[in-house]
């Protein structure tokens, strides 16, 4: 079996993995096409720091190969997205409907896949980047068949973490100033969100001018280059502003540009040894910073809803995939996504 695995040196195209059969509560998946996210780029270059040998990718959708027993809501033939969110079900935060809280879903990546004996872990309880991975039941979120595969593998993270940080996170009312820093794949998705959400004015912030057609097209108002000038556009400040690139930075330009009442909602990531600074003064006009995992998503639910915004033409999902990669294509798709020469690089089986 093909997929891409890193051993704290490099990545790797292999064909001799190996994957165990699914037990209770599990669901085999035959994966047809993964996003490749910053997040797998960050593994590789240690932002992320993470257990090795371990098999990248979670963001993907294909359909289901076999379902252990208790399974009940997909079969196999069913096409399935992919979340990252291997919750419990049944602790306290996942009752109250936050799963990305449930301390079981969090840093205990599990070992499926063997190879020549040796098991390997999986990255984010995913691992798209493989011919076939293993998911808890939860994290398969039947899709309709007519919703292409390589779109809907986009779904899994860049949209819940995008979109969901605008509607479930900040809560972004119609008729919100939204600004957004950094028009990369989630970028062009909290962009889509405040577009849903009927935010007005949309400000996009990048400083890569050829990024600005396809933000436009996502929803920004305006496209610019700097902070300084999204200041212009909103000389009182913006109700919300969103990081999304990771750097600190970016991340006290996001502070300094909240109007009265403002948030700040931090998307991007950073190194985990990083500190941000800012005036504490600046805040006390009920302003307020906010951390976002994985778009405080609910991923059974939102998928779905998703899937069928996409179906009423209300949510972009095609635009994204500027370029598909068969897997063995890996290093260059790679290379195209920390250029920025793509909005989102897709592999495919």
């Amino acid at each position: 079996m093909r997929g891409v695995i890193f051993d704290g040196t490099e990545p790797r195209v292999v064909d001799d993995l190996e994957i165990r059969a699914p037990g209770p509560g599990e669901v085999l998946v035959s994966v047809a096409a993964a996003g490749l996210c910053h997040s797998d780029l960050s593994v590789l270059d240690g932002t992320i720091p993470f257990p090795v040998p371990v098999v990248l990718g979670h963001e993907g959708a294909g359909t289901v190969a076999a379902v252990g027993s208790g399974v009940t809501h997909v079969a196999p033939g069913d096409h399935v997205a992919l979340s990252t969110i291997a919750n419990c079900g049944t602790c306290a935060d996942c009752h109250r409907g936050r799963p990305t809280m449930c301390r079981e879903a969090i840093g205990r990546p599990g070992r499926p896949f063997t190879r020549g004996g040796r098991p390997l872990f999986n990255f984010a309880s995913n691992s798209a980047f493989a011919e076939r991975t293993l998911v808890k039941a939860v994290q398969a979120v039947k899709i309709p068949e007519d919703l292409p595969l390589t779109s809907a593998a986009l779904i899994g993270c860049g949209v819940l973490t995008g979109v969901g940080a605008v509607l479930n996170r900040a809560r972004v009312d119609r008729g919100e100033s939204v600004v957004v820093i950094g028009t990369g794949g989630i970028g062009l998705n909290v962009l889509q969100g405040a577009r849903i959400a009927g935010a007005a004015p949309i400000v996009a912030v990048d400083s890569n001018p050829a990024k600005e057609s396809l933000a436009r097209e996502f929803g920004a108002t305006h496209f610019v280059s700097s902070a300084a000038a999204a200041r212009e556009v909103l000389p009182s400040g913006a109700d919300h502003a969103f990081e999304c690139v990771g750097s600190t930075r970016l991340i006290r330009e996001a502070v300094d540009l909240l109007d009265r009442h403002g948030q700040a909602v931090l998307l991007g990531v950073p190194p985990a040894d990083a500190e941000a600074s800012f005036l504490v003064s600046s805040l006390y006009l009920d302003k307020a910073i906010l951390g976002c995992r994985y778009g405080s998503a609910r991923p059974q639910r939102d998928i779905a809803l998703y899937a069928d915004l996409y179906r009423r033409d209300r949510l972009l999902l095609d635009e994204l995939v500027t370029r598909t990669y068969p897997v063995e294509d890996f290093a260059k798709a790679a290379d195209d996504a920390r250029a920025g020469r793509v909005a989102r690089a897709v592999l495919t089986f």
